[in-house]
Order: structure tokens, then C-alpha cells, then sequence
């Protein structure tokens, strides 16, 4: 049974419908990205698969009809999304933006302080900022503190939206080498990026968005090496 099941999603601003039909899948352990133009639909994707958008299909999560959870059971059943503009609270330390991550969590008091030395062991900079406010950091530290604080829900599922957005080149290699590392975590991945090819070199299968509608799917390592993909999203001719 597939961890997240997505069918014939669609979802309408107004009149106007951004998404159309939308089928996917991801299985446990797997990292799946959807790629595409800006304005394609995926992030209204993302909102709408996370609760915070109306929409209309069908979607499942371990079997579970995902119509009948609102967010806060969403994300007690492991299911987190980390938002394209990572909204962080800046006047707020490292520390407490992460504690807040785990607040579905918070009357385990003994696995969130564990969960809390773990999250500094895997971002050693967020140890050593950890009295820092958040709106200090840097990109990347912010970055890594939106993921750091994902990762205290203890979740299943992460939904990302555009993590390299913004970024200098070598942190988005540091960001891409950190999100195929949380396959040891047993953590499975929806990842929505721009850089293409960044995503398709980290996920184990692919889909392409473009106004509103899959267009294509496969593969990551296929998509790589489609001429179509390639042409469109890669840089190639």
C-alpha cells in the first residue's frame, strides 16, 4: 500500500483551476519530486495535500481518507510540510523554533529532548546557533532549522516545497546531500523543486507539473535522460 495516495486532485481558486486531475503516488522509504514551471500548481498541491487548501479527488495516506483529518491529525499521523518561505518565527531562538516543531509531540517530554540531540547531531550549525534568534541565520541556516524543526513532528511524510529556493550554489548541494540522507530516518519525501535536476538527482521517481496537469512521469534516473524533460528543465537541446 503506497504511504501517500493521490487521485484526480483538483483544486480551483475562484473559477480558476489550478490543479487538474492530478494522480500520484509515493511508497514508503521512497523520495518522489514533482518538477515544473513556476505557476505550474505545485505548491497549491502541496497546501491542498497538507490541508490548507479545498480541493476535490481523492487522497490517502496509509490507507487513511485524508478528507476526513484536519491538519493537526495530518501531522500527528507523521504527515509535515516545510513551506516554500520556511516561515520560521525570527524573534524566536533556534532552539524554541524547534520545540515548536515538536508540539504535537508535547508531552513526551523524554523523546522530544532526544529528538532535539538528534536534530543538533544531524545540523551541527544549529547547535551552535542555538540561543540565536532564527532571523539571523543565514539562507541555508534557515533552511536547515525548517527541516531540523520538521523533524521534531517525527514525521512520515515531509512535503517540500522549493528548498534550495534562494540558496548559493554550494548550500544547495549541502540541502540536496541532507534530504537523501533522511532515508535512514525512514522518512519519506514529496519534494517540490525548480532545480530540476538537483531533484532528479536525489528522488526515485519523478513527475513533471505544467499548468495544472501531470505531463509526464517515470523514473528519476529515466527523466534525467528524457530528450523532452531535458530540453524543458535541464539545459539540454
Amino acid at each position: 500500500m503506497a504511504l501517500l495516495s493521490i487521485e484526480g486532485l483538483s483544486v480551483a481558486y475562484g473559477k480558476v483551476e489550478a490543479v487538474r486531475g492530478v494522480s500520484l503516488a509515493i511508497e514508503p522509504g521512497q523520495i518522489v519530486t514533482v518538477i515544473g514551471p513556476n505557476g505550474a500548481g505545485k505548491t497549491t498541491m502541496l497546501n491542498a495535500a497538507i490541508g490548507l487548501l479545498p480541493w476535490r479527488g481523492r487522497m490517502s495516506f496509509e490507507g487513511a481518507d485524508l478528507a476526513r483529518l484536519d491538519v493537526e491529525e495530518r501531522i500527528e499521523r507523521g504527515f509535515c510540510l516545510v513551506p516554500e518561505k520556511r516561515e520560521l518565527f525570527g524573534d524566536l531562538s533556534v532552539a524554541d523554533n524547534l520545540l515548536l516543531g515538536g508540539y504535537a509531540r508535547r508531552r513526551d517530554t523524554a523523546g522530544l529532548k532526544q529528538s532535539l540531540a538528534d536534530v543538533y547531531d544531524r545540523f551541527p550549525r544549529l547547535d551552535e546557533r542555538r540561543g540565536q534568534k532564527a532571523s539571523t541565520l543565514s539562507g541555508g541556516e534557515r533552511q536547515m532549522l525548517a527541516l531540523g524543526r520538521a523533524l521534531m513532528a517525527k514525521p512520515r511524510l515531509l512535503l517540500l516545497d522549493e528548498p534550495s529556493l534562494g540558496l548559493a550554489p554550494l548550500i544547495v548541494r549541502e540541502v540536496f546531500r541532507i534530504i537523501a540522507s533522511l532515508r535512514e530516518l525512514g522518512v519519506s519525501i514529496l519534494l517540490v523543486e525548480q532545480n530540476a535536476r538537483a531533484a532528479l538527482e536525489t528522488a526515485d521517481f519523478g513527475y513533471v507539473l505544467e499548468t495544472g496537469e501531470i505531463v509526464h512521469s517515470g523514473p528519476a534516473a529515466d527523466l534525467m535522460h528524457d530528450p523532452k524533460v531535458t530540453a524543458s528543465y535541464l539545459g539540454g537541446h
